[in-house]
């Protein structure tokens, strides 16, 4: 007799699971031409049974009896490597455009009835355990969607890949909670109208604090509409986004960060404003969905003031020879010059703090020796504005056989690291032939007693220092011409 579950058995021995397309079991019915499985919850013992939907709830859902939930799950026509799937929790079946969209990408589509709690467990142990779905889904919310997609991804941090949030509210309990998010590598996607009650309560609220907290948050707020409609019309923005974000496999970090390195992620806030032609209005956008992004490894301490050590910002692909910026200070949203070199592929450094005593050389040093033992470039290129240009100089004064060149704003002669009168010990860049890029703003009130002098005293030891004066600018200097300044670090990497 044909064995009728060798088919199963086989593909079980060759795929080490059972496939999630293949085994949902109940009543079938249609979800915009896909095959949909509807099961209900009993709360009290958390029991799934398959279930059978009234004739006249067509594509949407009913609300449950009281103690019970609905569930149901949306099957691709092929499911996507991983068995992907999206996950809603508010609003089944409005503006499905996004859903119906990542169905023909091999997603599945889970729903579940509000609100977030045990029975929500116990619905993704069951999508996860019994039919093998994908460990980490997305997550879409829109309105009160957002509350419970927020309550229960911040409960849950581990178990998420991404979350687009629609118009979002979300509860000041899980607001105070988006670092699990964060720490969690979960990136987030808000779509909101520029009429919305919500935008600065909770959209805007939820980008500044995702970005203090160094998570990946990409923004679009829709010039005109108020709360709704909710979406938008054309669904490839969203799908490409959740799709490039699911995480099905580990992700590799680079050898030189440890357990004890933290990571997050540094990018441009540059808005960009697009069309919308189906909404006929535009998109003002910004975040890593828009921009380039760049991973973040800050040194974790042992301190009470936390993150104080060095931290490294990686590009996408490493420049030959491996080089590196040696950045006195913290970097800027809006660096423009940093932005390019890590688009050039060189790696952004930023020198460690000692809590008490700001600048310390043998952290410096510390910091050199651990990139050079991880196989970068012997020479690195030196960054400073203010103030910390004078630490740039104080270090490379003691180093000038580990430094390329040196590139300051503003700079204030002095040093925490160093007693030394700074401007009367220049002679060893000079004598090392280290070249200076110095620009500053004509009305800085440190000009004349530290570009000034720099400019004079470097040029009677023979050394090069090209200096550039903004015009009508003070001590906070606009992104005028970066590429004067990538062009002077690229081509003086030694």
């Amino acid at each position: 007799m044909k064995n009728k579950f060798l088919p199963l058995i086989l593909l079980i021995f060759l795929t080490g699971k059972i496939s999630a397309q293949s085994t949902f079991t109940g009543e079938k019915t249609s979800w915009h031409g896909f095959d949909r499985y509807d099961f209900i919850m009993d709360e009290a013992t958390l029991k799934i049974t398959p279930f059978k939907p009234d004739a006249d709830e067509k594509n949407a859902v009913k609300a449950p009896e009281k103690g019970q939930r609905r569930c149901i799950i949306v099957v691709p026509q092929k499911a996507a490597a991983g068995n992907p799937w999206s996950w809603q929790g508010c609003y089944w079946d409005h503006e499905p455009q996004t859903e119906a969209e990542l169905l023909k990408r091999g997603f599945f589509i889970a729903f579940i009835t509000p609100d977030p709690g045990k029975e929500w467990d116990a619905w993704y142990k069951f999508l996860t355990e019994k039919y093998g779905l994908a460990k980490k889904p997305a997550f879409v919310g829109m309105s009160k969607g957002g509350v419970n997609e927020y309550d229960w991804a911040t409960n849950n941090p581990d178990k998420v890949s991404c979350i687009y949030a629609d118009n979002p509210a979300i509860r000041s309990t899980a607001f105070m909670k988006l670092g699990e998010l964060a720490k969690n590598d979960v990136p987030l996607l808000n779509i909101c109208g520029s009429a919305d009650f919500l935008l600065e309560r909770n959209t805007l609220a939820i980008e500044k604090r995702y970005q203090e907290l160094g998570g990946r948050i990409t923004i679009m707020i829709k010039e005109g509409p108020p709360h709704h409609p909710h979406s938008i019309k054309n669904p490839k923005l969203i799908a490409d986004w959740i799709e490039s974000n699911m995480k099905l496999t580990p992700e590799k970090r680079p050898d030189f960060a440890a357990s004890n390195f933290i990571k997050s992620y540094y990018y441009s806030l540059e808005n960009s404003y697009h069309y919308l032609p189906e909404e006929k209005t535009y998109a003002i956008s910004r975040g890593p969905g828009f921009t380039r992004f760049y991973k973040r490894y800050d040194l974790e301490r042992n301190s009470q003031w936390g993150v104080t050590g060095m931290a490294i910002i990686v590009p996408e692909k490493a420049a030959p020879g491996k080089p590196w910026i040696f950045k006195a200070s913290n970097i800027d949203r809006n660096d423009v010059v940093d932005q390019q070199l890590l688009a050039k592929g060189y790696h952004i450094v930023i020198a460690p703090l000692t809590e008490q005593s700001g600048a310390v050389k043998s952290q410096w040093d510390s910091t050199y020796h651990f990139m050079i033992q991880h196989g970068f470039s012997k020479k690195a290129s030196l960054e400073g504005k203010g103030a910390a240009a004078g630490e740039s100089f104080a270090w490379a004064i003691d180093n000038p056989d580990k430094v390329s060149a040196i590139y300051t704003e503003n700079p204030v002669m002095h040093s925490l690291m160093s007693k030394q009168i700074l401007l009367d010990n220049l002679k060893p860049l000079a004598k090392a032939k280290i070249p200076l890029l110095t620009v500053s703003g004509s009305l800085d009130p440190w000009l004349a007693e530290n570009t000034n002098v720099l400019e004079q005293l470097y040029k009677k030891l023979g050394g090069k220092n090209t200096v550039l004066i903004r015009r009508g600018e003070g001590h906070f200097l606009t992104n005028k011409e970066p590429e004067v300044i990538v062009n002077f670090i690229t081509g003086n990497t030694k």
